[in-house]
């Protein structure tokens, strides 16, 4: 079952949803939803408000329902809500609704809170589904393409998929490897051909015959012969006022998966790594100092999990 529709599950049988970073529902208590109305007399859900609390946050009573629901540990369904969550919030900023099965949308507002418009009432999630349960049924909705499927994930029907998704993965794992090694091999002799080539640029090895001339000293020539190409300097040496806003560190199964998703949305995010197991999401951006506080907040708040750190690389 969708995520959004675990959350109208939750509302519908708790009359009250917090949703972390953006406000809470309240559903009626007087209104009684009957489960077994048909499928295709739905109306739309009266008796719910919604009051805008960016503050909100972690519910882990919304948490350990996903989990029961989903059968996952508390871990893992936390991930999927957040994930859920951080989707919509990029819906959100980019003027699109965010669209809460069985709720309604969200929509924000030009002046800065979400504004709530009630959407279809889904009776039939009430009905008691036992844990782990394997749908392999779709409905029509389910089929359609739009942003929403972004925000579900359909389970495997077949046993057999398993070990092939996992040899894949293992696979996936291996090329990787021998490409990072590759590649370091290249870059590793490369950097050795040019050290002992012996060959410098010929301002560089020009002697001094005249040492009182200002700015070409002993120490000055000394410094010439030995400078290093400019290719090799440190990241220190990139352009004033560029700086890198590092958003997530991760490992490599968790980078990826969050690599693609904020690059589809379209992001212009980069990802690079040092030794293959800890990887850093991060962007590039070209800002005046006195605004990188301001925007590592911004980035922190849309781009960052609550288990990451945030910060900036000079």
């Amino acid at each position: 079952m969708k995520i959004s529709l675990l959350m109208a599950q939750f509302l519908y049988s708790q009359k009250r949803l917090d949703v972390p970073g953006m406000g809470s529902f309240y559903l009626d208590p007087d209104i009684v939803i009957d489960p077994d109305a048909a499928k295709n007399n739905k109306e739309t859900l009266t008796g719910v408000r919604f009051e805008y609390n960016p503050a909100l946050k972690d519910n882990p009573e919304l948490t350990e329902f996903i989990a029961r629901q989903t059968g996952k540990l508390k871990a893992l369904a936390s991930a999927d809500l957040e994930s859920h969550l951080l989707l919509g919030r990029q819906f959100l900023n980019i003027g699109k609704p965010f669209v809460l099965d069985g709720i309604g949308q969200l929509i924000k507002t030009q002046a800065g809170p979400l504004e709530f418009v009630p959407g279809i009432l889904h009776p039939e999630i009430l009905r008691e589904i036992p844990a782990r349960t394997v749908i392999t049924e779709t409905s029509h909705n389910e089929k359609e393409a739009d942003y929403r499927d972004l925000l579900s994930r359909r389970r495997n029907t077949g046993n057999w998929k398993k070990p092939l998704a996992f040899v894949l993965v293992l696979a996936g794992i291996a090329v990787a490897i021998w490409g990072g090694y590759t590649i370091y091999k290249m870059t590793a002799d490369t950097e050795e051909n040019r050290q002992t080539s012996g060959t410098v640029p010929a301002a560089d090895t020009q002697p001094v015959n005249n040492a009182s001339v200002q700015g070409n000293t002993p120490a000055d020539t000394a410094r010439k012969q030995v400078a290093l190409p400019a290719d090799t300097l440190p990241v220190l040496s990139q352009p004033a006022g560029q700086y890198r806003f590092v958003v997530e560190t991760a490992t490599r199964q968790r980078a990826f998966q969050r690599y693609q998703k904020l690059k589809s949305l379209p992001s212009d995010i980069r990802m690079e790594t040092a030794d293959s197991l800890t990887f850093k999401l991060f962007y590039q951006l070209n800002v005046a100092a006195a605004d990188t506080s301001r925007i590592l907040d911004s980035l922190r708040t849309n781009y960052t999990p609550k288990w990451s750190r945030a910060y900036i690389e000079f």
